[in-house]
C-alpha cells in the first residue's frame, strides 16, 4: 500500500511489462490446469475415437487404467504442458493487449457500450495467433494418446511424425482446431466478462471494491465456471474433428462428419462440459490469483465511464 491507502501496482496498466506479466499469467494458467486434467482429456479423446471401445467415461477410465495403469492415464502430460503453456501465454497477453488496442480505436463512451463486440474481437484475434503455437503439440498428443501402442514420450513421438510424414503433419489439424479454439475462446472471454459484471451487479451483496482478495477470487472461479460450461458445448463438435483428424492424418472433415453422424459428433460431451467447466474456472481464477500475487493492476469489469453516468443521469 502507498501512502494515503491507495494501493501500490508492480507495473502501470497497458506497460509493456503489463503485457509480458499477463503473458506469464496465461501460461501458468492453461499449462498448469490442462496438465491437471490430461487423464480426463485423454478419455474423451478415445471415447471420440473409438466409441466402440470406450463406451462410457467410467468404462474409458477404467480399460486406459487396466491397459498401462496410472501412466496411461496420464499419457500426453508433455505436450499438454508445452504446447497449453505457450498457448495461454499468446492467449491471455494478446486478448489484454487487442481489447486495449481496439478500444483506442473509438472514444471511451462507445467502447463501454460495445464491450462484448471488443471482447469477441480481441478473444478471437488472439485465439488465431496462439493455435500456431499450440497445434505441433496438440497433434502429438492426440496421435500419443489415440495410437495403440505408440510412445508415450514426446521427445520420441515428434522426431517420429515429423520423420514419416514430414512437418505438415504438426498442422493438419489446424483449421479444425480454429474451429473449435475461437469459437471456444470468443465465448470463454465474453461470456466471463458479463458473467462477471452480473454477479457483482445482482449476486454478490457488496460492490466488487469492498471484497477482499480472497471474495473477488471465488467470484471468478464461480463466472469462469460458468463460462467454461458454455464453451464446451459451443466446440464441441470441432473437438470431435480434431481429435479424429490428429489419430487419422489421410481423413477429411467431410469424411469425418459421414463417418460419425450428427449425433455422434457430441460424443464425449458430458465429459467435455466437467473438464472444460472445471479447467476454464481455475485458469480464470489462477490467472487472477496470478494478478494479485505480482501486484497487476485488476481494473473493475466493466466500469462505465463518469461521463456516460453523467449523461445518464441528467436524462432522468
Amino acid at each position: 500500500m502507498a501512502k494515503g491507502g491507495k494501493e501500490e501496482y508492480s507495473c502501470e496498466m497497458f506497460s509493456n511489462k503489463y503485457f509480458m506479466l499477463c503473458g506469464a499469467g496465461g501460461a501458468v494458467a492453461c499449462g498448469s490446469t490442462h496438465t491437471f486434467v490430461t487423464p480426463l482429456d485423454l478419455v474423451k479423446c478415445r471415447l471420440q475415437v473409438d466409441p466402440a471401445k470406450y463406451k462410457s467415461i467410467f468404462k474409458g477410465f477404467g480399460i486406459s487404467f487396466r491397459e498401462g495403469g496410472a501412466a496411461n492415464l496420464v499419457k500426453g502430460w508433455a505436450p499438454t504442458l508445452i504446447g497449453y503453456s505457450l498457448q495461454g501465454a499468446a492467449k491471455f497477453s494478446g486478448y489484454e493487449y487487442f481489447k486495449y488496442k481496439f478500444a483506442t480505436l473509438v472514444d471511451e463512451e462507445t467502447a463501454y457500450l460495445y464491450r462484448t463486440y471488443m471482447y469477441l474481437a480481441a478473444s478471437a484475434s488472439a485465439e488465431l495467433l496462439a493455435d500456431i503455437f499450440l497445434a505441433p503439440f496438440e497433434a502429438t498428443k492426440v496421435r500419443m494418446q489415440t495410437t495403440p501402442g505408440y510412445t508415450s514420450k514426446m521427445r520420441q513421438a515428434m522426431p517420429h511424425m515429423m520423420s514419416t510424414e514430414g512437418f505438415g503433419v504438426f498442422y493438419k489439424g489446424l483449421t479444425p482446431l480454429w474451429g473449435r479454439q475461437v469459437p471456444y475462446t470468443m465465448m470463454k472471454f465474453s461470456s466471463f466478462e458479463k458473467t462477471l459484471e452480473y454477479l457483482y451487479a445482482n449476486v454478490v451483496p457488496k460492490p466488487r471494491e469492498q471484497c477482499t482478495k480472497v471474495e473477488q477470487l471465488v467470484v471468478t472461479f464461480t463466472a469462469g465456471y460458468i463460462a467454461g460450461v458454455l464453451c464446451a458445448i459451443v466446440s464441441h463438435p470441432s473437438d470431435t474433428i480434431v481429435s479424429k483428424l490428429n489419430k487419422d492424418p489421410s481423413a477429411s472433415i467431410g469424411s469425418i462428419i459421414g463417418e460419425v453422424g450428427m449425433v455422434g459428433i457430441w460424443r464425449g460431451l458430458v465429459a467435455r462440459i466437467i473438464m472444460i467447466g472445471t479447467l476454464t474456472g481455475l485458469q480464470w481464477f489462477v490467472y487472477d490469483a496470478f494478478k494479485v500475487y505480482t501486484g497487476m493492476p485488476r481494473p473493475p469489469p466493466g466500469d462505465m465511464p463518469e461521463s456516460l453516468k453523467k449523461k445518464l443521469a441528467a436524462r432522468k
